[in-house]
């Protein structure tokens, strides 16, 4: 049987709110795809997908 994972990614009194964030890249050299995953703020999810 799975276990269930739970986690919260807002932090009480901080009032920032985060996102995850999961990019897939391909490889020019074999093809392969993989996948980057990243927690970031509200703010910067743009600045994520774009790669800064």
């Amino acid at each position: 049987m799975a276990k269930k994972v739970v986690a919260t990614l807002k932090v009480a009194g901080k009032g920032k709110e985060f996102s995850k964030v999961i990019t897939m890249n391909k490889s020019p050299r074999t093809g392969a795809y993989s996948f980057k995953e990243a927690i970031v703020a509200n703010d910067n999810v743009k600045d994520a997908l774009t790669g800064k």
